[in-house]
């Protein structure tokens, strides 16, 4: 059943990324790197070791996908800063990782939500 549930889950986010635009798969890249961050706390506090690191390397996957995004030649400065902050977000998931640290996750949490605050605060410019 949780298989089935997984798949449907897989199908339905690829099939509405189908039609998105930049604007909205960034938005949805955001969304589900906190969302695994979030599992891996939850993760840790249970005791999980292998599901934490699975979780923890999804999140620093979507994270190296989100730095490959980035358009360093328009971005400039901003570019730069949000490659850094990415860059230092990776590191820390790592750290949390070897040393089951929920405190670092939830940092790297507090970041990510606020470049995804300020991302939602382009949505209309971004013609979302």
């Amino acid at each position: 059943m949780n298989n089935g549930l997984t798949a449907y889950r897989s199908i339905s986010a690829h099939g509405a990324l189908a039609d998105a635009t930049p604007y909205q798969v960034i938005r949805v890249m955001l969304d589900t790197v906190l969302s695994r961050v979030s599992e891996a706390c939850g993760h840790i506090e249970r005791g999980e070791t292998q599901a934490k690191g699975e979780t923890i390397g999804k999140a620093l996957g979507i994270i190296e996908a989100l730095v490959l995004g980035i358009d360093k030649e328009r971005g400039g400065d901003l570019a730069e800063n949000l490659e850094r902050l990415y860059d230092y977000a990776s590191r820390t998931l790592l750290k949390a990782n070897l040393e089951n640290r929920v405190d670092l996750l939830k940092e790297v949490g507090s970041l990510l939500r606020e470049i995804k605050l300020g991302w939602d605060g382009i949505a209309p410019a971004a013609g979302a």
